[in-house]
């Protein structure tokens, strides 16, 4: 079966001007690879700061032009260029974004949901997606300023999935969301990818993402560290990243353990392993090493020297 969107090295680095005229570039994302096939849903989990919105960015290519991508992105099997990406925006792909601005404060929340179609059947499907995320009817004839924030965000969901979408990219959609407003949500991208979509939830809240997730990426300093099956988190002896499983520790059912130290600020990595400052197993060769490659491992990949599967 042909995966739905294939990631292969991807990028991003930004292009800054800082004392007058002196020129920096600023990697964020560094050598990421990731596939979604049809009917799955891959979780994207990490840290603010650590990348992820500039990957959901980075697949529809809206990032600033001062940005500068590399490696290569496929829909279908193609290669999606910016031009076949504008295309696509909205119908086939579509974002449900992170902030609730996307709304235009000029238009009624039902004109919205419709888009360019304003036919019966148009207007029809959109009052049933307001209806599947909870907004009564009237809801159509406010405008966003008149939303409360939850009802904001569920109107941007319902926007984004009611044209039957193949690949739904979900940055963070439930902030602000009551457990059974958030689990109605999840559950209905769930309801798509098993219709054969593919859903990429971009997500810091690993407890929610292992809800519905069947593959779950782990994102530090702007790099796939770990990619595993969400079973794998039933026992962190599974896991293979010290990382990860410190994500596990940290868990409120798990003792919500922190670890000390804090993720590297873009531009300000060292060479070698990005989470050599706080990994309690590091090495000399970890913090002197080049680039450390994404690799299989038992059964997952990982993005370690000294991976493990054992306590």
């Amino acid at each position: 079966m042909q995966p739905i969107l294939q990631i292969e090295h991807l990028s991003i680095r930004f292009t800054q001007y800082a004392k007058g005229l002196h020129r920096r570039e600023l990697p964020v994302i560094k050598d990421l690879s990731l596939t979604i096939e049809p009917g799955q849903v891959v979780a994207v989990v990490g840290a603010s700061g650590s990348g992820k919105s500039l990957l959901a960015h980075g697949i529809l290519h809206i990032l600033p032009r001062n940005s500068h991508m590399e490696g290569r992105i496929l829909y279908d099997g193609s290669d999606l260029t910016p031009k076949r990406a504008a295309k696509l925006r909205g119908h086939e792909i579509v974002l449900v974004p992170q902030g609730v601005t996307y709304l235009d404060p000029l238009m009624k929340v039902g004109a919205q949901v419709r888009g360019d179609d304003a036919s019966p059947a148009a207007k029809q499907r959109a009052r049933e997606a307001l209806a599947r995320y909870g907004l009564a009817p009237e809801t159509e004839q406010l405008y966003p300023f008149e939303l409360s924030g939850g009802m904001a965000r569920r109107v941007l969901i319902a926007t984004a999935v009611t044209q039957s979408p193949r690949l739904i990219i979900a940055d963070e959609p439930t902030p602000g969301l009551d457990a059974k407003a958030a689990g109605r949500i999840l559950g209905h991208f769930r309801e798509l990818a098993q219709g054969g979509a593919g859903v990429l939830l971009i997500t810091h809240d690993l407890e929610l993402a292992l809800t519905i997730a069947d593959q779950v990426a782990v994102f530090y300093a702007g790099q796939t560290i770990e990619v595993a099956s969400a079973d794998d988190f039933a026992d962190p002896a599974a896991l293979r990243h010290p990382f990860t499983r410190a994500l596990w520790r940290a868990m409120p059912e798990h003792g919500f353990q922190p670890i000390q130290g804090a993720q590297p600020y873009p531009g300000t990595m060292a060479a070698g392993c990005p989470f050599a400052g706080q990994c309690a197993r590091s090495t000399p060769q970890c913090r002197e090493a080049g680039e450390v490659p994404l690799h299989s491992w038992q059964g997952g990949m990982v993005r370690c020297l000294n991976p493990q599967t054992e306590e």
